[in-house]
């Protein structure tokens, strides 16, 4: 199965009901095995790091076995906006 950038962000955001996802391909010719992903969503409120980013590795545990690299930033939406002015 090919891995998407698409796929990718349409999963999180149904499973995290995430209010904004940036996903990049970053493997060579993008042939979907490297991913830098920003996730925004309100149910990592309340979580340490390690809870946020084992809540994405579960959602996309599946696909994650057939991905080498994947760097995810997790914020909630009141880090998000901090973080865009």
């Amino acid at each position: 199965m090919s891995i998407t950038a698409d796929y990718i962000k349409e999963k999180l955001q149904r499973e995290l009901e995430a209010t904004h996802i940036d996903v990049e391909d970053t493997s060579p010719n993008h042939c979907g095995s490297a991913f830098n992903v920003t996730i925004v969503s309100a149910k990592f409120e309340g979580k340490p790091l390690l809870q946020r980013h084992r809540l994405v590795n579960a959602c996309l545990e599946e696909e994650l076995k057939d991905i080498h690299a994947f760097s995810q930033k997790t914020l909630t939406p009141e880090q998000w906006q901090k973080q865009q002015k």
